[in-house]
């Protein structure tokens, strides 16, 4: 006899300050990813928008606001643009290895690094590295951390630089969490080739999609994610593929909005991360 499909409970968090837009107030549904078929459930629920959060699947629920879109590349269609090209090229020579899912200290002090420069003060920043080993350890789907290191000198492995917490779907590869190093100034953009090397790696293993997480209409730092074409986000009809002359306008207002930021604050470093964050 076939044992009974348990269909999962929701939960939503209590209000809680923005963390991409100001004067608002986020909120969150999420169930637990748990048992013999925590992985189907996770590739359900990442089709309708959801994300992973260690054992955790959560999305926006959000009253009286719906600025937070997921969205995923076309990994076999995708056409880098001429920038693009170049930053393939400036890095070739990284070296890049799959790992187990297992937290390592060289992972965590390029990941301290890498939040002090770019998210000081955000939900991260308090983070240890037992908190860092929960990220990565606690998964019960098919994940990964790929590395990005310079070349060996021939007797030790090459300074890591760059790495990236991946769950593999069916569909694609989902990004979790991405960090590098903010400070090498002779790459500048380390953020934008590991997106890039997940949608090559994706094309390359004949999945479809790379799923980029939430775009967020109105945060500056959430824009670099329109720039990878073509480009699909979920809307109440599904998965609509955005049109060129649509993606065209939206890169152009980002970098007017880059612009004028950069015109106030000083120049902005590129290639940023969405922030990791769930709350409890």
């Amino acid at each position: 006899m076939t044992a009974p499909v348990r269909f999962p409970r929701f939960f939503v968090t209590s209000p809680a300050p923005c963390p991409y837009l100001p004067d608002r107030d986020e909120r969150k549904v999420f169930t637990e990813l748990k048992g013999p078929h925590a992985e189907h459930l996770n590739e359900a629920l990442g089709r309708i928008g959801f994300r992973r959060s260690q054992t955790v699947a959560y999305r926006p629920s959000c009253i009286g606001c719906q600025a937070c879109v997921s969205v995923r590349v076309l990994a076999g269609e995708f056409q880098p643009s001429s920038t693009q090209r170049r930053l393939l090229r400036r890095n070739t020579d990284l070296v890049t290895t799959e790992c187990r899912p297992w937290a390592t200290g060289e992972q965590f002090d390029l990941l301290q690094r890498y939040l002090g420069l770019r998210h000081p003060g955000g939900g991260m920043a308090s983070m240890d590295e037992m908190d860092y080993a929960d990220m990565v350890e606690h998964t019960p789907v098919s994940s990964y951390v790929i590395e990005y290191r310079e070349p060996a000198d021939g007797l030790q492995p090459g300074r890591l630089v760059g790495a990236c917490l991946t769950d593999r779907q069916e569909d694609g590869l989902s990004m979790i969490y991405s960090f590098y190093d903010p400070e090498h100034e002779a790459r500048s953009g380390l953020g934008n080739y590991i997106i890039l090397d997940h949608i090559r790696r994706a094309a390359a293993e004949g999945l479809p999609y790379v799923y980029l997480g939430y775009w967020v209409e109105g945060s500056d730092r959430m824009q670099y994610k329109i720039r990878y074409r073509p480009l699909e986000r979920l809307g109440p009809d599904g998965w609509q593929r955005l049109s060129g002359e649509e993606q065209d306008a939206l890169i152009a207002e980002a970098a007017s909005r880059r612009r004028t930021a950069e015109g106030q604050a000083g120049p902005a470093k590129d290639g940023s991360q969405e922030q990791y964050r769930f709350a409890e």
